[in-house]
């Protein structure tokens, strides 16, 4: 009976977010795929229940004092989940890092590199961080292992007309009544009123890389303080700052006034002359972590029998770990390409590598929707991945939409039936057979795939792109059609962000672009913020009453003054989980009672914001409003409430709601970029019916997209490839989708694959 009690992970009156005290068994050692429309409350099962009480639960069995160092995972609504193993998550978060953080260096490939050089490289340099670009002892001493140097250009920091009383410096933090302007006003070094066109050469000097002590005035008497020349003081202050780590607005002013380039000493190599020198078989280090991983492996294969017997066991740790990389997808990736610039689908699969040569077994692997960003081509190794997983006898949780995917589980949990308020119950659970035949919306779409259009629109123009040759781009000339609905697509890596988001939206850079970044997404940003219905609200409540408009913000003057317009208290209680509990004074309705004493029509602005965006379209008769409202009605987003938190909101939820916020705008061109992230079958048709509205209405509409629906229903289709990286980059097919199944490439085959329904 015991053995027949742990067969199974138990779970019972889960109420994480929307989840209506769910009661259900995943059974353990086997693949569970998840399915359910977007908001179903797939999420909040798997990774607000599961997977954060695994986690809060291994995290317990640390000291007091180690769980300080951990991050915190507060306790789900649940009433009990028995039989859990330890998990590993793998989810859709983008790497962050800065610009010193590599494929490399986060996959743990770059370390046994540098243990190669030190080992078997000649000339013998030292240990193995003397070959690493973050330590001080390897990294290129010019450009402190950034491989780029920044400097200013005084031509845009300075304006030598004037004087340093009538704003001569022109960076913001060092305008008039500033503390940084101060030092140099009173420094007795020159005139403050003398133009810098007439400053001596001696002055000028002082100016910009002067030392020494300045006295200012401080709290009604004078200090001395270090006087700094304004191009060391702006270098120190922003230009030897991580630019990956500066805020967007930092990062926007500082780039008005350098000038970027590649370091002059290691030619952007990042290593100590020394290291550079080092060889290993005729290869240097930077040789290897330029090459993508394909060109890699190869590399490595080569080397094994051919290198010192010390060596031979690093290289096969080595060949192993790049094999991996290729094995999911990531065949045309270079290990010195940096973290930041990774697709959420690619830190994904990059986060796979660090778990598949281990021998652990019994664990509980849980992933997001891993078929993001992979063509169907690829989909298949990634199944491979997860098979292997189960089958070393670990328990694989998966968030999935993609058919393929579904249909190489064992066993299906369905939640629905439909999103928000309307989801969060299992709706089946079995076979993908039994699915197949079940009455839920995802049953339903597993055998009906759409066809392909019989009769695509004729473009009314052409925007061309001419000689692209950014990234792997080989000279690219394409034309981009107008007044169509354009589907551009291609395997991983093959070069389409490249060729659209790149070089397209750079030449054209009026077109609408609704991309994978995350929406503001804090506790105190709402639909309504967010898409503006929020400020004309305030202004009706504020006409409506003859007061101030500030007043019904619980950011601002109408914030409940107990919990600061939260809603809720948050308690700490040191090395275990916070507390959170409902206002006791707003009850959660984060105003004041003052403002909660105002009405428009019958509703105090806290009932306003619990209105769904279906009843808020019937609420609100102002033309303005019931155009957003219904935008995001269109979009499927009927069931969002408009004071719901942004950060309750899924992948899907929120790049909906952006392209809600820009469906008013006509005769002008739309970029998406993959628009099915995060999208249930069933919705794809919805996508398909706006992209076919803004079309209708004068529109251009540019798609990056892998799901063969989508593909299927194009106007006209631009097929890169032939693979990822070097060995893409090439226009394969253009055309209509009836002419693209006479083509030879991977799209081609997988929409004839899925025509045929095989």
């Amino acid at each position: 009976m015991y053995g027949v009690q742990t067969d199974f992970i138990e779970i019972i009156g889960a109420r994480e977010n929307n989840l209506k005290d769910v009661a259900v068994r995943i059974p353990k050692r086997q693949i569970t795929v998840f399915t359910g429309v977007s908001g179903s409350g797939k999420s909040s099962l798997v990774f607000d229940t599961v997977a954060a009480e695994a986690q809060r639960q291994l995290n317990e069995t640390f000291t007091a004092f180690a769980r300080n160092f951990l991050p915190s995972y507060g306790q789900p609504d649940v009433d009990s989940i028995a039989n859990l193993s330890a998990a590993i998550i793998v989810d859709q978060k983008r790497l962050g890092g800065s610009s010193r953080s590599t494929v490399g260096t986060i996959t743990d490939i770059n370390p046994l590199i540098r243990l190669l050089f030190s080992r078997v490289g000649q000339p013998y340099v030292g240990y193995s961080n003397a070959f690493s670009f973050n330590d001080p002892q390897g990294m290129c001493p010019e450009c402190e292992g950034l491989g780029q140097v920044t400097t200013i250009d005084l031509d845009k920091f300075l304006d030598r007309s004037k004087s340093l009383n009538e704003g001569a410096i022109l960076h913001p933090d060092f305008a008039a009544g500033g503390w940084y302007l101060n030092g140099y006003l009173h420094s007795g070094f020159y005139d403050p009123d003398k133009p810098l066109a007439e400053f001596t050469d001696e002055e000028m000097e002082r100016l910009l890389h002067g030392t020494g002590k300045v006295p200012l005035e401080w709290q009604g008497g004078k200090i001395n303080t270090t006087y700094e020349g304004v191009v060391d003081k702006f270098t120190r202050l922003y230009i030897k700052k991580d630019l990956g780590a500066m805020s967007e607005r930092n990062k926007a002013v500082l780039l008005r006034f350098v000038t970027a380039g590649t370091c002059p000493l290691c030619k952007g190599a990042r290593l100590s002359p020394a290291a550079l020198a080092a060889e290993v078989a005729g290869y240097g280090i930077t040789d290897l972590l330029a090459m993508e991983a394909t060109e890699l492996l190869g590399t490595l294969r080569e080397l094994g029998p051919t290198v010192e017997p010390a060596g031979r066991p690093i290289v096969a740790s080595l060949t192993d770990r790049v094999e991996n990389l290729v094995t999911i997808g990531l065949g045309y990736i270079r290990l010195d390409r940096e973290t930041t610039s990774l697709s959420g689908g690619e830190s994904q699969r990059i986060k796979m590598v660090r778990h598949l040569s281990s021998s652990l077994t019994d664990m509980m692997y849980v992933f997001d929707e891993p078929s993001i960003g992979l063509h169907a081509h690829d989909v298949q190794r990634l199944n491979e991945l997860l098979v292997k997983l189960r089958d070393k006898g670990n328990t694989v949780l998966v968030v999935e939409h993609d058919r393929d995917v579904i249909a190489i589980a064992d066993h299906v949990i369905d939640m629905g039936p439909k999103a928000g308020a309307h989801g969060g119950e299992v709706v089946f659970t079995g076979t993908v057979a039994e699915l197949s035949a079940a009455p839920t919306l995802t049953g339903r779409c597993m055998e009906h795939a759409l066809p392909l259009k019989a009769h695509a629109r004729t473009a009314t123009g052409a925007l061309t792109i001419s000689g692209a040759t950014v990234n792997n781009l080989k000279n690219v000339t394409v034309d981009i059609p107008t007044g169509v609905f354009t589907v551009v697509t291609g395997v991983a890596g093959s070069g389409k962000s490249s060729l659209i988001n790149d070089v397209f939206l750079g030449r054209f850079p009026d077109a609408i672009d609704i991309d994978q970044s995350a929406v503001g997404a804090s506790i105190r940003s709402n639909p309504a913020t967010y898409t503006g219905l929020m400020d004309d609200i305030r202004r009706l409540f504020a006409k409506a009453n003859g007061v101030n408009a500030g007043l019904f913000s619980f950011n601002s003057k109408g914030a409940c003054p107990n919990c600061q317009g939260l809603g809720v208290l948050y308690t700490d209680l040191g090395f275990m989980d916070g507390f959170k509990s409902p206002c006791d004074v707003c009850h959660g309705r984060r105003f004041s009672e003052e403002v909660l004493g105002y009405h428009l029509r019958g509703k105090s602005i806290a009932d306003v914001l619990e209105l769904t965006a279906a009843e808020a379209v019937e609420f609100f008769t102002e033309k303005k409003l019931r155009a957003i409202l219904t935008a995001v009605n269109d979009v499927g987003l009927d069931y969002l409430r408009l004071g719901q938190p942004l950060s309750t909101l899924s992948g899907g939820e929120c790049q909906r709601i952006k392209l809600a916020t820009e469906l008013h705008k006509t005769g002008t061109v739309y970029v998406m970029d993959e628009p099915t992230t995060g999208l249930h079958m069933s919705d794809i048709a919805h996508l398909l019916e706006i992209v076919d509205r803004l079309v209708n209405q004068g529109n251009s509409v540019v798609v990056i997209e892998h799901n063969l629906d989508v593909i299927k229903n194009a106007d006209w289709i631009i097929d890169l490839g032939p693979e990822g990286g070097t060995k893409g980059g090439e226009v394969l097919f253009t055309g209509p989708p009836a002419e693209l199944l006479k083509a030879d490439t991977y799209t081609a085959e997988a929409v004839r694959r899925d025509l045929s329904g095989i």
